[in-house]
C-alpha cells in the first residue's frame, strides 16, 4: 500500500520538532528491558478462538501512576473484549525502554518471539522501530503518537493518536468551573483567575492540549489566562514538582499538566490548589484536589488492530478516533472537589463534541513557537486538528501559544 504523500507536505516543517508524551527519565522502579508474558487473560477463561502475539514496548512502568500505566490498563481491557470476540492475545511487554538503541533491541528481540504485531507507546521509540520494521516485514509495527510512519515507505509501519484535545477541552470546562467557583466566594478575583500548567516540551502536541484546555475554561469562565512552565522532560517527577510548587507561589489556584506522572495533582493537593489532568485518574493520590482528567482509551486502537492481525486484515497507515467513539474518555468526576453545575457543564461539552464542535475556532491569535511569526484564526473559521479522515495526520500539529496563555 502506497503511503501518502500528501500527509508529509502537511506535517512540513514540524517533522523534526514535534513529539509526544514520552521519554520517561526519572521515577523508574522496574529495570529497563523486564518483561511479563500473561495469558490471554488472568481472570477470566480465555475463549476458543484465534491467538494473536502481540508485543507492547514502554518508555516507562506502570507506577507511574500516567502514561505507562494508562497502556498497562488498556492491554487489559482490550484482552477482555477481544476474548468476547473469540480472540486470545499472548502480550509481551517491555518496560521503561529509552529512546536508544535498546530500544531498536527491543523490537528485534519482539519480533524474533514470534509477535505478530508490536506497538511502541512513545514517539521517542519511533526512530529505533523504522529500523527493524524493514527487516521483519511479516510483522506489523506501531509507533503511538508520532507520525513518520505514517507517510514512509513500508506498507507494515502504522501510526496511532486520539483526539485527545477534545478532551483536554472538557477538562478545560471543569477547570473553568472551578475558578468561577473561587471568584464567588472570594478566594480570587476575575482579573487573577490563573490555571498553572507544567508542560512538557513547546512541541505541537503539548500546545494543542494546553491550548484547547485554555479554550475549554474561557467557555465558562472568560477572564481565565493560563501560566506555563515547561520542565523540557516527560518523566522528571522533580522537576514537574518543582514547576507545580512554582505555579501555587504565583497564586494559581487550578494546575494541570502534561507530563507522564502524577506530581503536579500531589503537589496542588498539598498546597490547596485544585488539579484537572490527563492519562490517568489521580483521585487515589490526590483526593482533596483532582477534579476530573481526560486520557487516551488505547484498548480501542488496540481491539482494532489486533482484530486486523486475527481476520488477515490490513490496519490504517494511520488512525485516530475520538470522544464519540470512546477512544477519548473522561476519568470519573470527583464531585467531592468539583464546582456545583460541573457535572451539567461538562456534558453540554461533551455532547457539543460530539456533534461537531471545532476546539479551534475563530477568532483567536497568536505566535508560532518555532519562529515567532504572527498567525491568527478568524471569527468562523476553524484549525481541524488530528483529522485524518480529511487527509492530516493523527499526531497534532498545533504549534501557536495564542493570546491569555503566558509562557514563563
Amino acid at each position: 500500500m502506497k503511503k501518502r504523500l500528501l500527509s508529509l507536505l502537511l506535517a512540513g516543517a514540524m517533522t523534526f520538532a514535534l513529539t509526544s508524551c514520552g521519554s520517561s527519565d526519572a521515577g523508574e522502579t522496574t529495570p529497563a528491558g523486564t518483561e511479563t508474558t500473561p495469558a490471554a487473560s488472568e481472570e477470566t477463561t480465555p475463549a476458543e478462538g484465534k491467538t494473536v502475539k502481540v508485543g507492547l514496548i514502554c518508555n516507562g512502568d506502570e507506577n507511574d501512576q500516567g502514561y505507562t500505566y494508562n497502556f498497562i490498563e488498556s492491554t487489559k481491557l482490550a484482552t477482555e473484549k477481544l476474548a468476547e470476540d473469540g480472540i486470545n492475545v499472548e502480550w509481551v511487554i517491555k518496560y521503561n525502554i529509552g529512546e536508544d538503541s535498546t530500544a531498536e533491541d527491543a523490537n528485534i528481540e519482539l519480533a524474533d518471539e514470534g509477535c505478530q504485531l508490536i506497538i511502541n507507546n512513545s514517539y521517542g521509540l519511533e526512530d529505533f522501530m523504522l529500523k527493524v520494521a524493514p527487516d521483519y516485514p511479516e510483522v506489523q509495527f506501531v509507533s503511538c503518537t508520532n507520525q513518520q510512519s505514517a507517510v514512509d515507505d513500508l506498507d507494515n509501519t502504522h501510526n496511532a493518536f486520539a483526539k485527545l484535545h477534545q478532551g483536554s477541552y472538557v477538562a478545560g470546562v471543569a477547570a473553568g468551573m472551578k475558578l468561577n467557583q473561587l471568584i464567588e466566594d472570594g478566594t480570587l478575583t476575575e482579573d487573577n483567575a490563573y490555571i498553572g500548567y507544567v508542560s512538557s516540551f513547546p512541541y505541537p502536541e503539548p500546545l494543542s492540549m494546553l491550548t484547547s484546555l485554555y479554550l475549554g475554561a474561557k467557555s465558562v469562565c472568560p477572564t481565565v489566562g493560563v501560566k506555563v512552565k515547561y520542565i523540557n522532560s516527560w518523566g522528571n517527577l522533580t522537576e514537574e514538582a518543582n514547576a507545580a510548587q512554582a505555579l501555587c507561589d504565583e497564586g494559581c489556584k487550578v494546575i494541570s499538566n502534561y507530563t507522564d506522572g502524577s506530581a503536579a495533582a500531589t503537589t496542588a493537593q498539598s498546597n490547596g490548589a485544585y488539579y484537572v489532568g490527563y492519562t490517568a485518574d489521580v483521585t487515589s493520590v490526590a483526593p482533596e484536589s483532582a477534579i476530573i482528567s481526560t486520557r487516551v482509551d488505547w484498548s480501542i486502537y488496540m481491539e482494532y488492530a489486533i482484530t486486523c492481525i486475527a481476520n488477515g486484515e490490513e490496519i490504517a497507515q494511520d488512525w485516530s478516533n475520538d470522544i464519540a467513539s470512546g477512544a477519548v474518555t473522561m476519568t470519573t468526576l470527583n464531585e467531592a472537589v468539583a464546582a456545583p453545575g460541573t457535572a451539567e457543564a461538562i456534558a453540554k461539552a461533551e455532547e457539543d463534541l460530539a456533534g461537531g464542535m471545532y476546539v479551534f475556532t475563530g477568532p483567536m491569535t497568536g505566535t508560532n513557537t518555532f519562529d515567532g511569526s504572527a498567525w491568527s484564526l478568524a471569527e468562523g473559521e476553524h484549525y481541524v486538528e488530528s483529522d485524518v479522515a480529511s487527509g492530516g495526520l493523527s499526531a497534532p500539529q498545533f504549534c501557536w501559544v495564542i493570546d491569555g496563555i503566558t509562557v514563563e
